[in-house]
């Protein structure tokens, strides 16, 4: 799996407009490189001497089984990627049985998304609007269209500065060619009650994103999440943000095991997914290789992204000595420049 070349392939077929908008971070995109660069100043300390003919990297989201913990991001935009849209990332994470997470804003149906066959869980991401109706439909709708768990977005109080779609004079277009504003739409006055106020309407379990402390974890929790996804928003939000796997063992303490935390930002390499697992994380998501897949073959290309994850992170777990996920822990973990580096 050679995302370098595979992203430089995408690059070669869409606008360049269009391209800056998947790649680009906000500001000076100091934290968009630092989530990638974060994962390698994590070391492993592999184990030797194990029985390690067979390797089962399958895991649980929210109960449910999945052959990889790899999943896919939402991720807006995928109508411009290719003609199916999502339903082709949703038909590729459903060939590989891996969790995908339909981005309902500006990416397409969600109930065609859920249509989709096959066993892989998929769940249903949500921005809460200002006009708060919108988000309580989808969310209502969700159980019924066949998803598993829904997924609030929290981390976007104001639109990040994306110098990049600044330049290019970026307007969010919808799949049915409405032009959104962001800033607009969203409700920028969610508290912690409303995350309660969203679980006691949710049929089905609920899941924040956007989370990058302890404390703030913790809170999610208590008001009734069952999980929490850590994540700067792919580096698109606040430049400067601590980068995600820096922040995952903090919240990781915070949630206690009271629900489930997963990660994204910056995952390019199976042994980034062993080294998050180790530290906590139940799962790893990740967008913009998906994306990537999903630009240059389709489904195919998205299949292709999420087996490669998966062939790496059977290879980094019998490397480590971990027969199954259970047994990678944090004593395989050492960060450069400590003592046991």
């Amino acid at each position: 799996m050679d995302l370098v070349d595979l992203e430089a392939e995408a690059k070669s077929k869409i606008e360049e407009t269009f391209y800056d908008y998947i790649a680009g971070g906000a500001e000076d995109e100091l934290t968009l490189d630092d989530n990638e660069a974060a994962w390698s100043r994590l070391k492993l300390r592999p184990r030797v001497l194990r029985d390690v003919r067979t390797i089962d990297t399958s895991t649980t989201v929210l109960g449910r089984r999945v052959a990889s913990p790899v999943a896919v991001a939402p991720m807006a935009m995928q109508h411009k990627a290719n003609e199916d849209g999502p339903v082709a990332t949703a038909r590729g994470c459903a060939a590989t049985d891996t969790l995908f997470c339909m981005g309902l804003f500006g990416a397409g149906s969600a109930k065609d998304v859920a249509a989709v066959p096959g066993d892989a869980p998929k769940w249903l991401q949500v921005y809460v609007m200002a006009d708060r109706e919108r988000s309580v439909e989808a969310i209502a709708r969700s159980a019924d269209q066949g998803y598993h768990a829904v997924v609030i977005t929290v981390d976007v109080a104001r639109q990040g500065n994306r110098r990049r779609d600044a330049r290019n004079r970026w307007t969010f277009l919808q799949a049915d060619g409405q032009v959104e504003d962001p800033n607009e739409l969203f409700d920028h006055a969610l508290t912690f009650d409303d995350i309660a106020w969203f679980v006691e309407r949710s049929p089905i379990p609920l899941v924040v994103k956007g989370v990058m402390r302890g404390d703030d974890a913790r809170a999610c929790v208590d008001a009734g999440a069952a999980g929490v996804v850590v994540s700067n928003h792919g580096g698109r939000q606040l430049d400067g943000a601590l980068a995600t796997a820096d922040a995952l063992a903090d919240v990781v303490e915070g949630v206690e095991g009271r629900g489930e935390v997963y990660v994204d930002g910056g995952i390019r390499r199976g042994q980034h997914a062993v080294k998050a697992l180790a530290m906590g994380a139940q799962a790893v998501f990740v967008g913009r290789p998906a994306m990537w897949g999903l630009i240059v073959a389709g489904q195919p290309g998205v299949e292709g992204v999420m087996r490669g994850f998966q062939d790496e992170v059977e290879r980094a777990m019998a490397l480590c000595g971990a027969r199954t996920i259970e047994e990678l822990d944090a004593s395989l973990l050492v960060r450069s420049g400590s003592a046991g580096a």
